[in-house]
């Protein structure tokens, strides 16, 4: 045991003089591949807060020549690009909400002894995880048409709503709850309600904060739904706004052009939730996936 941790030690403290050939081609690959990613991103964040004349030289742009946020004015206040700003940020919280609370709350129920027929639930749960989105398009417009959610931002809350990858998930995170608490707080009069808020959700954050992760960002990125149960340009989301522009010619007055530093601000406001929201949850996330992937 000594001897293997005297090697962990001399491998963690190894000096410069002996990282070989190998090392330093995966590291400049690893380089290369962190700029390729990185150089877009930076590109349009420069364009983004670019004057108007410095956005039509060509080129790829790493940083502002002429400091201005005249994207950002013509985007937000003449594009409109507030409304389906606001149109998403309220279908992906309220949706991320309910998925959350409709994944804990079926994982929950799955944890007691007596729940019925749970092999056959847990198939058709990832028999269901097998079906393509695209598949069921055509039968998920008609329902929502029968039941008049079309132009509705209830359309866009109740999809996917409810996700057996969620369920199993949280499930396998909830068994690794020890019983004994459950035990506890049932001999001190607690019911399920008051086990499952209580008990089982606070010990259970990573868990949830990998699945709000997952929801926030599919959500937020949602296309497929809203553009087909959404026609009223007033309730479209960012996904649809960015389409638009990204096609537009032109402003709303038909003479100003739509510059590339108006077209760049429109993408950073698109990433801003999920660059802000990320660094808070992702010690959270990976726990969560790591012991949701893994407990037996």
């Amino acid at each position: 045991m000594a001897s293997g941790k005297q090697g962990q030690n001399e491998a963690k403290t190894r000096p410069v003089s002996q990282i070989t050939l190998v090392d330093w081609i995966l590291v400049l690959i690893m380089v290369g591949l962190i700029a390729l990613t990185a150089a877009p991103l930076l590109n349009a964040l420069a364009l983004s807060f670019s004057s108007n004349m410095a956005a039509i030289q060509p080129g790829i742009h790493l940083w502002p020549k002429e400091w201005s946020t005249v994207g950002y004015r013509i985007a937000w206040r003449k594009l409109e690009f507030w409304r389906p700003f606001f149109n998403s940020l309220l279908v992906t919280t309220v949706g991320s909400f309910l998925h959350m609370l409709a994944g804990s709350m079926a994982a929950y129920t799955m944890l007691h002894r007596d729940f019925p027929l749970r092999r056959t639930v847990v198939g058709l749960m990832f028999f269901s995880m097998t079906v393509p989105g695209e598949a069921i398009m055509v039968p998920l417009y008609m329902v929502n048409k029968q039941l008049g959610l079309l132009n509705t931002y209830t359309s866009l809350i109740i999809a996917g709503m409810v996700s057996g990858f969620t369920i199993l998930l949280l499930f396998n995170y909830f068994r690794s709850v020890p019983g004994s608490l459950m035990e506890a707080a049932r001999l001190d009069g607690a019911g399920d309600f008051l086990i499952f808020t209580k008990v089982f959700l606070p010990v259970s954050k990573p868990g949830l904060a990998a699945v709000g992760l997952f929801q926030i960002v599919g959500r937020w990125n949602q296309f497929r739904e809203p553009l087909l149960y959404i026609t009223d340009s007033a309730k479209i989301t960012i996904q649809i706004a960015l389409r638009q522009i990204a096609v537009l010619d032109t402003a709303t007055s038909g003479t100003d052009i739509v510059l590339a530093n108006t077209r760049m601000a429109t993408v950073m406001i698109g990433v801003s939730i999920l660059v802000f929201i990320f660094p808070f949850v992702q010690k959270h996330f990976v726990q969560g996936i790591v012991l949701g992937a893994t407990k037996e």
